[in-house]
């Protein structure tokens, strides 16, 4: 399972999210460009020592990304969709995109993905912080495939 992120600007939900990665053995992409510098301190503050335990993989764009998932669905986690993430069936090879924080992932992004899903949530809010999103979305997909850690 892979955790892709689309042009995160916020260098504490990447170092949440590596960390998450971690934790489940997940791998992440991160597709450039970010809204920060890669070295930035809060992602290895947020990180801690998990980082170490990761596998992280850049890319220079979503082209550069895509190539890269061969036959892997690209199951993408937008406000913009009406089908819930708790009615979906992943597979153990999913990878799960998420877009930046302010906007998303564009049109064209969207349209390139296997699946959209939408993380069930009170009408009176707008969204969730990513990294929770990720954990959220990971955790079901990990049960789901029966590959959650020992």
């Amino acid at each position: 399972m892979r955790i892709a992120l689309f042009e995160p600007e916020i260098a504490g939900n990447v170092g949440a999210v590596l960390r998450l990665g971690a934790c489940f053995g997940a791998e992440i992409d991160l597709i450039e460009p970010m809204g920060f510098t890669w070295d930035d301190r809060r992602v290895r503050r947020t990180a801690m020592d998990y980082i170490d335990h990761v596998s992280v993989t850049r890319h220079a764009g979503f082209d550069a990304f895509k190539a890269t998932t061969g036959s892997q669905r690209l199951v993408l986690f937008t406000t913009k969709s009406s089908q819930s993430a708790y009615e979906f069936a992943f597979q153990a090879d999913d990878v799960l995109l998420f877009g930046k924080e302010s906007a998303g992932v564009p049109v064209a992004v969207a349209e390139a993905c296997d699946a959209r899903l939408r993380i069930p949530m009170r009408p009176q809010v707008r969204s969730m912080n990513l990294a929770t999103s990720a954990a959220l979305a990971l955790g079901e997909a990990l049960r789901q495939t029966g590959t959650l850690p020992g």
